[in-house]
């Protein structure tokens, strides 16, 4: 998978996969060199291979982007439905996950336009405390530069994508 000739299918699959999990994952190194994971609910993918996440909540990946700013991203589709459809027909119509790799970029304060692309996604929870709670005062960003996609294999029910 190309990172730059499939970035389209690329950002269509990360879609789904907020749509269907509300978070991606960002694997992450601390300086001791564990890896870890952290659960990210505010990526938006640009259209020129890169990418941010509004950081408010996260503690740890900004402090291990300090020492070491490489990153993976994991997009798992977890729909019902797409899933129940290959189980049965022992093949995916579309990528169930796709892992990308890139290097965090730093903390920058949001644009009005991030601040609306965040407030468009989250608009069918507006009004409730959780969403007051969660996405409200977003102030600063992360942007993330992608250098390689990798579609996740599971063996012939992914053959053909």
């Amino acid at each position: 998978m190309d990172v730059k000739t499939d970035w389209d299918k690329i950002r269509k699959h990360f879609n789904k996969s907020f749509n269907s999990n509300f978070y991606v994952s960002i694997a992450s190194v601390d300086p001791e060199n564990n890896p870890t994971i952290t659960p990210i609910g505010s990526l938006f993918l640009n259209d020129n291979q890169t990418g941010f996440y509004f950081e408010k909540f996260p503690s740890k990946l900004p402090e291990h982007a300090k020492v070491n700013p490489n990153v993976c991203l994991l997009g798992v589709n977890s729909g019902r439905f797409f899933w129940l459809k290959a189980l049965f027909t022992e093949k995916f119509s579309d990528y169930p996950a796709i892992k990308l790799y890139g290097v965090l970029g730093e903390r920058k304060k949001a644009t009005e336009h991030e601040i609306n692309r965040l407030n468009r996604r989250m608009q069918i929870t507006n009004g409730l405390k959780g969403n007051t709670y969660l996405w409200k005062k977003m102030e600063f960003v992360r942007d993330i530069k992608f250098s390689k996609a990798e579609k996740i294999n599971l063996g012939k029910m992914t053959k053909e994508l």
